[in-house]
C-alpha cells in the first residue's frame, strides 16, 4: 500500500464526507443506479447500521486525514438464509482513481467481511465500470451473472455485472450455526 494514504474502519464523523464523496458518484456516474444522493443524516445511518451488525466498513484517509475512498461489506439480502453473503460497495474520488487506493480497500475489505463471519462476497457492478471488473476479478471474483439494461440512467440502458468470489472457507463447511 502507498504511504500516502491508510486503511482505517469509518467512524460516525466520516458520515458527511462519505455522503459528499457519494454525491458525485450518484450525480455523475454509474457506479450507483441511485439518482438522488443520500444526505449525511442517511449516511450517517447506513454506517451506524452496517457498524452494529459487525460488518466492516473502511475508509481511506490522507495524511491530513481527508477521504479518499471508502469501501464496505453488507449482507447480500436481509433474508436469513443469505446471512453468510455478503455485497461489497467501492467508492473512491473521481480524480483519485488508478493510485491504489482501491485495490488497499478491497484487500482489508475482503480480510474483514471473512471475519466477521461472510463466507462469499458478491459484486454487482454496472457495465459500465470496466475498471471495477477488472479489480475485482484481481481479487479472484468470477463472473457469475449478467443482468442486461437492469437500469437506467442518464438517458441510457446499463447492464448489471454479477461478480462473486469465496472468503475463508467458504462453501466447504457448513458455519457453526444454521441461519434461523
Amino acid at each position: 500500500m502507498p504511504a500516502d494514504f491508510v486503511i482505517a474502519p469509518a467512524v460516525p464523523g466520516d458520515a458527511a464526507a462519505i455522503a459528499a464523496l457519494y454525491a458525485t458518484h450518484v450525480l455523475h456516474g454509474t457506479a450507483t443506479f441511485e439518482t438522488v444522493p443520500p444526505d449525511a443524516a442517511e449516511m450517517a445511518a447506513r454506517l451506524a447500521k452496517i457498524g452494529a451488525a459487525g460488518w466492516p466498513w473502511l475508509v481511506a484517509r490522507d495524511a491530513a486525514g481527508e477521504l479518499l475512498g471508502y469501501a464496505y461489506a453488507s449482507q447480500f439480502r436481509e433474508r436469513a438464509a443469505y446471512r453468510f453473503a455478503s455485497e461489497n460497495s467501492i467508492y473512491i474520488r473521481d480524480d483519485l482513481r488508478g493510485r491504489g487506493i482501491g485495490t488497499a480497500l478491497m484487500a482489508r475489505l475482503v480480510d474483514d467481511a471473512g471475519a466477521s463471519g461472510f463466507r462469499q462476497m458478491i459484486a454487482v457492478i454496472a457495465g459500465t465500470e470496466p475498471a471495477s471488473v477488472a479489480l475485482h476479478a484481481r481479487f479472484g471474483f468470477e463472473h457469475c451473472g449478467l443482468l442486461r439494461a437492469a437500469g437506467r440512467k442518464f438517458g441510457r440502458w446499463i447492464d448489471v455485472v454479477y461478480m462473486q468470489r469465496a472468503l475463508g472457507e467458504g462453501a466447504d463447511t457448513p458455519p457453526a450455526v444454521e441461519p434461523a
